[in-house]
Parts: structure tokens; sequence; C-alpha cells
């Protein structure tokens, strides 16, 4: 992405992305649309399986400590549930 490009922009000038909550509806919105029950998935549920997925091809635990925000490797390990 380049300078003020999000992936979901806001509706107005001020409010360059949307909002965590604007994000969680849409996931709900999403999960509800293909048929699934909206309170098995979230916004975390559908993050845990992307960010093993790139751990798995890359094999790089730094890379995925910094896409989680993590400030301990001890923390993005328990996470992934691997061991160094």
């Amino acid at each position: 992405m380049v300078g003020s490009q999000y992936p979901w922009p806001g509706r107005f000038h001020e409010h360059l992305h949307i909002s965590t909550r604007q994000y969680a509806r849409l996931v709900r919105d999403w999960v509800v649309l293909i048929g699934l029950e909206a309170s098995a998935y979230g916004t975390h549920s559908v993050r845990r399986p992307k960010i093993t997925q790139i751990y798995k091809k890359t094999g790089n635990h730094r890379a995925v400590q910094l896409l989680l925000g993590h400030t301990k490797m001890d923390s993005t390990v328990q996470y992934l549930g691997v061991e160094l």
C-alpha cells in the first residue's frame, strides 16, 4: 500500500480507514452471508489461521511477531503453538 491507501477506507475524509468496530461488523456480515453461525467467528478467529499460514510458509518467527504486534517472542510462540 502506498501513502494513505487502506484496504477498507473510511466513508469520511477525517477517517482514513474503517474502525475496528466497523471491521468486526463486516466480518460478522460475511460469516452470515456464507451461511455460518456469526457467534462462532470473529476478527480474532479469522486472524489466527492466516498468521499460522504465513508462519508455515516462511518459518520466520520475527516476521509473525511483527505482524501480530507482539513485544515478546514468547507470546508469538505461544500464539502459534510452536517451539523455538
